[in-house]
């Protein structure tokens, strides 16, 4: 039997860094015009070693040529380039009892027994995955030229990397939280469509639909802070994972408590509150730990446009699924996704970077930029954070923003239906258009704030700009909204206050880790909480103004919350660290 190997001018460790692939065929030797063997080994990036050995040998070959050639060469691989690999598995298909035994001093590699053999046929290593850091060893040495010349058979060295083992973990990560707050938006608007049959259903009036729409807050009020904390102590990983695993279950029970009775649907939404809650503390808390300040905007873009999409998707479908399933099926089919995701979430998510086994040295400095990581935060800085007036400009801009988007996230729908008479599926069509625009205008906001810093301008000064942009956007475009005459105007008025609204991610929403990024949990859990202080006060209200009044006065005291948010931002807001 033989081995193969590359053998050139270059050394092997050198080769293996590069992660280039070497040509095919290059024969060592050949038995009599017979193929004998055949070696592959695969390197990706990141020094992580795919090893796979197939060995094939006639039958006739005797393990005084054969069999012992290939040990010779084996036994000098192992010990020179192979031993920091662990134990490879064999599974061996028409094994000779007589020449080979397993040996536990060499691992994976096989020796023969003392006796001759006549019978060796087959033997196969499954592909197994190990960590190997690349070293340089010198293969064109004399003892192993020597015994790959005496070994009979052909081989070739393959060298390939997948390009899935090429994404820098930062953004598999980014990705991950990507598609959370996918999942997170798509179980909440879910409500906002089905709230429709659900009302004719049970005889609903619209302060009770305001009160059921609010209802959700009522628990994602509750673990904002509580989130924040715990995701700065313990890490995001857990904190996100529970987060989506609650919800979800919340989620599948909602047309349950829906038919037992108000209060139980109630209880349940406000259940499902709590399970996202803790996602965007979480997701905050990763990420700064995770992404590099010039990478942040369009990180934190991403993420957030997620949840646009996921407005989207859900918006989309909804109407479909209700029209053909009923309104029940939207809460089982959404629910039931967050199992998906949280076996991808266990399986590739890490809270920092010291804790990923396999993220490469050289991603690993890019993410820290020399510094040392800290250690998890195990007291909160109450009064200190508390004292910084830039916090309070967090909160007080957060609330202000918070007002205006979800009464558009949870009314919009009705609006469309009452005010521009459209029908059901309609409606959720339509209301996919502003969110859509979001998603587009939330990673343009990323990349346009990422070049501003990246070319020397003040990270105070692209966070004061963008944020206005965010706030004066929709201020301006909801004015309009009572001087349209046309369905088709008013949609687009949605979709440009919504557009000019999604730069804010790269305003306040990306504010949390300049100021102050190890208390990033707790920051975001604060101004947050007053976030969805003005969703529950806001969707409440304006279920009651509609009562009494018109959307005209909806949309005039979200302009006036604009305004001071602007106002409020400019004035106290800063890019600078303030909390280490």
């Amino acid at each position: 039997m033989a081995i193969g190997g590359f053998i050139s001018n270059r050394n092997f460790g050198s080769f293996i860094g590069s992660g280039k692939v070497c040509p095919a065929g290059r024969a060592i030797s050949r038995h009599r015009g017979e193929r004998s063997g055949i070696a592959s080994a695969r390197y990706a990036q990141g020094s992580i070693f795919y090893e796979s050995l197939h060995c094939q040998m006639a039958n006739g070959f005797t393990s005084g040529s054969s069999c012992s050639s290939f040990l010779q060469v084996a036994g000098h691989l192992d010990e020179k380039i192979l031993k920091p690999l662990a134990t490879y598995p064999q599974q061996r298909r028409g094994r000779c009892k007589c020449c080979l035994s397993a040996d536990p001093s060499l691992g994976s590699w096989l020796r023969p027994n003392k006796g001759k053999c006549q019978h060796f046929n087959h033997v196969k290593a499954i592909r197994t995955r190990t960590y190997y850091k690349s070293e340089e060893y010198d293969i064109t040495e004399p003892a192993a030229v020597d015994s790959m010349k005496a070994a009979e058979g052909s081989s070739e060295v393959v060298l390939a990397s997948s390009w899935w083992e090429q994404v820098p973990k930062r953004w598999v990560i980014v990705l991950l939280c990507f598609t959370a707050f996918l999942l997170c938006n798509m179980d909440r608007v879910n409500m906002s469509i089905a709230i429709l049959p659900m009302s004719q259903e049970f005889n609903w009036n619209s302060a009770t639909v305001g009160l059921i729409q609010s209802s959700f807050f009522w628990g994602y009020l509750l673990t904002q802070i509580v989130g924040g904390i715990w995701a700065d102590r313990i890490g995001g990983k857990v904190v996100l994972g529970f987060g989506v695993v609650w919800w979800s279950i919340a989620t599948i029970l909602t047309p349950i408590a829906a038919r037992i009775g108000l209060p139980f649907l109630l209880i349940t939404r406000a259940f499902m509150g709590i399970g996202e809650g803790v996602a965007m503390p979480a997701m905050n808390n990763i990420l700064s730990k995770w992404i590099p300040v010039s990478e942040r905007s369009r990180s934190l873009a991403l993420v957030y446009s997620g949840m646009y999409l996921g407005s989207v998707t859900g918006l989309a479908i909804s109407p479909v699924l209700i029209h053909k399933f009923g309104w029940a099926s939207v809460f089982y089919s959404f629910g039931s996704l967050g199992s998906i995701w949280f076996a991808l979430w266990i399986k590739k998510a890490y809270s920092s970077p010291k804790e990923d086994p396999e993220l490469s040295p050289q991603e690993k400095k890019l993410i820290l930029g020399g510094n040392v990581a800290k250690e998890p935060v195990s007291v909160i800085p109450w009064k200190l954070i508390l004292s910084k007036a830039p916090v309070w400009a967090l909160i007080i801009s957060h609330f202000c923003h918070n007002w205006g988007t979800f009464i558009l996230l949870t009314w919009m729908p009705t609006y469309y239906n009452q005010v521009l008479k459209f029908n059901l599926t309609e409606s959720g069509l339509l209301c996919v258009l502003p969110w859509l625009t979001m998603a587009v205008f939330a990673n343009i906001g990323g990349w346009i704030a990422d070049t501003l810093v990246s070319r020397g301008l003040s990270i105070t000064t692209v966070r004061k700009i963008m944020q206005s942009i965010g706030f004066l956007g929709p201020a301006f475009f909801l004015t309009q909204l009572s001087h349209v005459r046309t369905p088709a105007m008013a949609v687009l008025c949605m979709a440009c206050s919504q557009g000019s609204d999604a730069f804010s991610q790269s305003g306040l929403y990306s504010n949390h880790q300049d100021i102050g990024p190890r208390y990033a949990g707790v920051l975001l859990g604060l101004s947050n909480t007053a976030g969805v202080l003005a969703g529950v006060f806001g969707t409440a209200a304006t279920g009651y103004i509609l009562q009494r009044g018109s959307w005209d006065d909806v949309f005039k005291v979200a302009v006036a919350l604009y305004i001071i948010g602007t106002v409020v931002w400019n004035l106290f807001s800063t890019g600078e660290k303030i909390l280490d």
